[in-house]
Parts: structure tokens; sequence; C-alpha cells
């Protein structure tokens, strides 16, 4: 993790999510004055599950990944964060530690600000703690469609849920299918990375990906849609 200094040709000035626009002047210098530009290089952690947490992270740019260390040793990835998210809001809201863990699976500029800043705003300003509540609320959303692949869809099913949810068109044309591992592919899945690697062989036998080291390419977006429905 890098810090970043309001001299260095890297730093971000403002802070561009929409939920601020409903802030203040003064409000805005609160979120201003609280808060630590750093830049998290790939594969290293901006939170780590069970850690105290004294602040969110406001994502500037670059994709990271959001994970369950579950008690057996492995890992359950939950969804990809992108720019324009924050990461720890449960922080403010029930607990002092970080409920999961998240690592850049890019490179990753994000606003460190103090969780006290991001409380006191969402107590004085309603349009703000709206646009909070309503971002929360959208994450679980997606945690709990998330629990439904794993608990209804056989092993094709959550494969074919998988690659198209991690689809270039969904993250602004980036392609993170290569920077995860077969391992991390399985970890969204909830399969073993033995499972994972066999699905999409067979995936690429019936025409529907072609597999090019570590990319993926989908060749049959409605063929996949349909086994993601089907389960």
């Amino acid at each position: 993790m890098k810090t970043i200094s309001n001299t260095d040709k890297d730093f971000v000035c403002d802070i561009t999510l929409p939920c601020f626009s409903a802030l203040t002047g003064d409000e805005t210098e609160l979120v201003r004055d609280s808060r630590v530009q750093v830049v998290f290089r790939r594969g290293e952690n901006l939170t780590k599950q069970g850690a105290f947490a004294s602040y969110v992270i406001f994502i500037v740019n670059g994709f990271s990944r959001q994970y369950i260390e579950c008690s057996n040793g492995r890992d359950y990835n939950l969804r990809i964060i992108n720019p324009g998210e924050m990461v720890g809001l449960s922080a403010v809201f029930n607990r002092n530690t970080f409920n999961y863990s998240v690592v850049a699976v890019t490179e990753t500029t994000g606003f460190l600000i103090e969780k006290e800043a991001i409380a006191s705003l969402v107590k004085k300003n309603g349009a703000f703690a709206f646009s909070i509540i309503r971002r929360y609320c959208e994450h679980n959303s997606i945690l709990y469609s998330s629990l439904d692949h794993i608990l209804h869809q056989q092993t094709n099913g959550r494969m074919a849920t998988v690659l198209l949810s991690l689809a270039p068109e969904n993250f602004d044309g980036e392609d993170l299918f290569r920077h995860l591992s077969r391992r991390e592919l399985a970890d969204f899945a909830g399969i073993s990375t033995e499972g994972a690697v066999k699905v999409l062989k067979s995936f690429e036998k019936d025409g529907l990906i072609r597999l090019e080291d570590k990319h993926i390419i989908i060749l049959n977006k409605p063929r996949l849609e349909e086994i993601s429905r089907t389960g």
C-alpha cells in the first residue's frame, strides 16, 4: 500500500461519488480533512476479515474482490467491487471490525475516510444518509443473490453464472478473467478448483467459451444464460 500526498501527480483532488454531491461545503471539507489517499497494489488487502475497522474506503479506480474467509480454510468470493463504491460501511453502523476481506484484483486507488466522519454525516444530512443506506441495501441484495446461486444451482449453473457476472462488459471492458486464478473462479462458484477446471473444459468442448491461458472468451452467451437459469 502506498500513500499519495496532495503534491503527487497521481493525487485525486475531489470525491465524485454521487452521494457526496448532497453535502454542504462544510460537510465536504469534513470528508476531505478525514481522508487519506492510498494505492493498493494487485494482491494487497484493502480490508481483512476480523481486523479492527477505523475507516471506510471509497474506491476511486481499480477493481477489488470481496470475499469471506470460511472456517474450513476456504474462501468464498462474494463479488467484484467497482470504482465509485464504498468498502467497510458495516463498520460504521454495527461493529468495530470488518466482517469480510477485500483484496485488489488490479491496482486500486482509494480514499481511507475516518468512519466517525461518515457516521456524523449520516446523522446530519438526510440525503447523504439515504444514499448510503440505499447503497448498503444494494450490497445486501447482491449477497442474497450470491447465496441463492450457491444453494440452488448445480455446478454447471454456478460456473455459468460466474462467467456471465465477470464478463468484461460488466466492468467497462476490463478483462478480469486474466487477473483471476482458477481457484479464485472456483471460489466465486463455491466449488473445488478441480471442479471448476472440469466445467470450463466442458464448456469449451461445447463451444460456449474459448480458453487461452488465463483468458476466457465467451462465445455463446445465450447458451450460458440458459444454463445459469436452469441451474
